[in-house]
């Protein structure tokens, strides 16, 4: 089985005037150091006429029509939010903690009756790699990061995504998981057809939309273990009430449809194209750019 399409949702377009639009990344971050979809994104907005100013870090006010709170961080210093919440249209400006602990709702604590199959992983999105960029102003944290991260991985600061790890019930799960604030507990609730394990993705920005489902033999769902993908045709309106109370005005949410019921594995503000070939990504990111139009209604 090899990857398909992707479903593309196209909005109803009534194009906006040219537009000036404002990226603010994290001041330790940049919008060219990683594959990410607001980057491409924004060269068809360049192509389409509309001027596109990336801003590190918070400073003086740079008039625009709109701004893009774009940083890779899991939660976002409260001053780069305030400074987004000043222009007329703030694009995640209420995304500021995406932690597990604040978007997910399969969490398992210690002493909780549940003793299904669990999942251990980080409570910092990615793994909590990218996190790492706010400790360079403290050589100590920085120090003690390090030193955590040789430790056995119960006991550290960050994991691979690949490195998060399943266990068939809550008391396998090594006791140093539950004291340790950097990891937390899930139930693992895996959508599966057949053998294979199901991830869906949903990609939005403003109206427009992607939504796909990708299959793939390990429990760890990551772009180079997927061996299929196709597009799905509807987006469950329970995943819609989500991305309202989180927030969400662009975005990427992994998910998976169990028993009937939508369970969300991830919440990304900053996500990222993966490891596919341009002519698979570049129709998505045509298609996503549409939804600055009803951004700027």
């Amino acid at each position: 089985m090899k990857p398909g399409p992707t479903r593309l949702i196209r909005p109803s377009l009534q194009h906006c005037a040219v537009a000036r639009v404002l990226i603010l990344v994290h001041r330790d971050g940049s919008l060219h150091e990683a594959t990410y979809f607001l980057r491409a994104i924004a060269e068809v907005w360049r192509e389409r006429g509309h001027e596109v100013i990336e801003q590190r870090s918070p400073g003086a006010h740079v008039p625009a029509d709109i701004a893009f709170l774009h940083a890779d961080v899991t939660r976002v210093p409260e001053d780069h939010a305030a400074f987004v919440r000043r222009y007329p249209r703030a694009v995640n400006a209420g995304t500021v903690d995406i932690s597990k602990r604040a978007i997910s709702r399969s969490l398992v604590r210690r002493g909780d009756a549940y003793n299904g199959p669990v999942i251990v992983k980080t409570d910092a999105n990615c793994g909590g790699m990218k996190d790492g960029v706010l400790l360079k102003r403290s050589p100590f944290r920085r120090t003690v990061r390090a030193v955590r991260n040789r430790l056995p991985w119960p006991l550290r600061a960050r994991l691979a995504t690949d490195d998060y790890r399943v266990f068939q019930s809550a008391r396998d799960a090594p006791w140093p998981v539950w004291f340790n604030p950097d990891l937390v507990v899930e139930r693992f609730l895996p959508e599966m057809r057949g053998d294979l394990y199901s991830l869906r993705t949903w990609v939005f920005l403003g109206d427009a939309e992607t939504n796909s489902i990708c299959y793939s033999r390990s429990p760890i769902v990551k772009s180079h273990t997927i061996i299929g993908r196709e597009a799905v045709p509807d987006v469950p309106g329970e995943l819609r009430a989500m991305r309202r109370e989180l927030g969400f005005d662009f975005g990427k949410f992994d998910y998976a449809i169990v028993d009937g019921r939508v369970v969300l594995y991830d919440a990304n503000r900053t996500p990222t194209l993966g490891d596919f070939p341009p002519e698979q990504y570049l129709p998505r990111v045509r298609l996503l750019a549409d939804g600055l139009d009803s951004l700027l209604r």
